[in-house]
């Protein structure tokens, strides 16, 4: 049994190794969202450097039935990445040891001692904050060849797809930061302290702060109006002749105005919070073309995130494979559709104010009818961006498919409650027949319609009710 790191990823390395020399078919499968995508991609990039015959394919979730479905696969070996944790012993009676996750989620104990599963936990790597499932696709890579370590600037958008810009001013921790500087090194990306708006290599300015929920500047964000009359009070020349500026052309003075002209828009108490938010590293990509949506690290990630969610994830991997021509139009009509999407959504929840439950701790969040499963991580990431839901848990639902519910819950900025999402989730939705995990900040579960009372009751003995010193019971 690999008892280190290095010794999980030698093993991955001779799995694929023998079945590249016995010619055997590698599938690989991999979640729908930005991380999931790019571990996919950069394991599929990388085993067909190396010449293996493979196919990458996307799965919403993980179950018993992904699990069986891969018993009667026509594929000799399967990795599944982003995915699959909790699911080892069923992999092993499908599969034998013909089968390898590489994943970053929190697992149960009985998983720790399963050499197939390489997961970062495993190894005292902290999988909510230093490595996620494209780092770790990326640390499987470089085993099978270190001239795979270009595919760094691809995990670096990984990460910031899943949100670990955790460390001080927005900086990478753990091996995330060792992958970001490997691809510093290597020239494939710049980084610097910055504003932190979206769209900063490509959305004219006003646009930039209107588009920018995550945090909610209430007021501004989602107000383009409003935004455009507070930057033409400030002074700042918006356009270069006839074209709009956007954020990244800004000089150090009007970048300075720009936080002025927000800083009005927010109470004494939020303004602190949400100028941390705001300013802090930027991850630059300078051999993707300026004013491109690639061009920007989390801009990428959130073009990946809207392939995945409006199931367009093949577009997504192609440009995380290398596809720079048609395909690239193709993703600006997917991006436009899917903030289209979003606002909607939020509008009616902020309207339809019976959906919201609030107590000291928690907001919960009713979505049925309105929110599609697969966009619940995006929307509650959303709701727990804003101010007035700073230091809570946010407790998302929506309808899923075959009578089912989707929880997808996420602590807000500033949220000091020591119950783990992750635990919580799991060990909740196991209570009723379901399905649930992820991290201690952000995770999610799924049940079946019949056991939602039982369920929100559960969430209510074990959050809506616990302070902030409170753990799952």
């Amino acid at each position: 049994m690999a008892k280190s790191l290095d010794e999980s990823l030698s093993l991955f390395k001779d799995k694929v190794s023998d079945c590249i020399r016995s010619q055997k078919s590698i599938s690989v499968t991999t979640h729908i969202d930005c991380d999931g995508l790019t571990s996919g991609s950069i394991i599929a990039k990388a085993l067909i450097r190396a010449g293996a015959k493979c196919t990458l394919r996307t799965s919403k979730e993980f179950s018993s039935d992904v699990a069986e479905s891969f018993k009667t696969d026509s594929r000799d070996f399967h990795i599944v990445t982003d995915l699959g944790g909790g699911f080892g012993h069923e992999m092993n009676q499908n599969l034998g040891e013909d089968w390898i996750v590489l994943d970053h989620h929190q697992i149960p104990e009985s998983e720790m001692d399963n050499p197939n599963v390489i997961n970062a936990w495993k190894y005292g790597i902290d999988g909510g904050m230093e490595i996620c499932a494209g780092g770790m696709a990326y640390l499987a890579s470089t085993a099978l060849d270190e001239r795979n370590s270009d595919l760094s600037s691809i995990a670096v958008v990984s990460a910031l797809g899943d949100r670990q810009d955790q460390g001080e001013r927005k900086a990478f921790t753990g091996k995330n930061f060792e992958i970001a500087e490997t691809a510093k090194d290597l020239g494939l990306v710049e980084i610097d302290l910055d504003l932190l708006l979206v769209g900063r290599e490509t959305r004219p300015l006003p646009d930039a702060i209107a588009f920018t929920s995550y945090p909610f500047i209430e007021g501004l964000t989602w107000n383009r109006d409003t935004c455009l009359s507070a930057l033409n009070s400030s002074g700042i020349q918006l356009k270069d002749g006839g074209r709009w500026r956007v954020p990244a052309e800004l000089t150090e003075d009007e970048k300075r105005a720009v936080i002025e002209s927000i800083t009005k828009f927010t109470s004494a108490k939020n303004a602190t919070g949400i100028m941390s938010e705001l300013i802090g590293y930027t991850y630059t990509f300078p051999r993707e073309d300026r004013q491109s949506f690639l061009r920007d690290g989390r801009e990428f990630s959130t073009m990946l995130n809207s392939c995945g969610r409006i199931n367009r994830s093949g577009v997504g991997m192609a440009v995380c494979m290398g596809d720079r021509n048609r395909i690239l139009r193709e993703v600006e009509t997917i991006l436009t559709e899917y903030r289209r999407m979003i606002r909607g959504y939020m509008n009616v929840l902020s309207n339809e104010r019976w959906r919201v439950s609030e107590s000291e701790t928690c907001v919960m969040v009713n979505g049925e009818d309105v929110v599609p499963e697969m966009m619940t991580g995006t929307i509650s990431s959303l709701i727990a961006g804003s101010p007035k839901n700073s230091g809570k848990i946010v407790i998302l639902r929506a309808k899923a498919e075959d009578n089912a519910i989707k929880f997808s819950s996420r602590k807000s900025f500033g949220c000091k409650s020591e119950v783990n999402l992750s635990d919580l989730m799991r060990t909740g939705a196991e209570k009723f027949g379901g399905v649930g995990g992820g991290h201690d900040a952000a995770a999610g579960a799924k049940i079946t319609k019949d056991k939602l009372d039982g369920f929100l009751n559960y969430l209510e003995v074990n959050v809506v009710n616990v302070p902030s010193t409170g753990s799952t019971r």
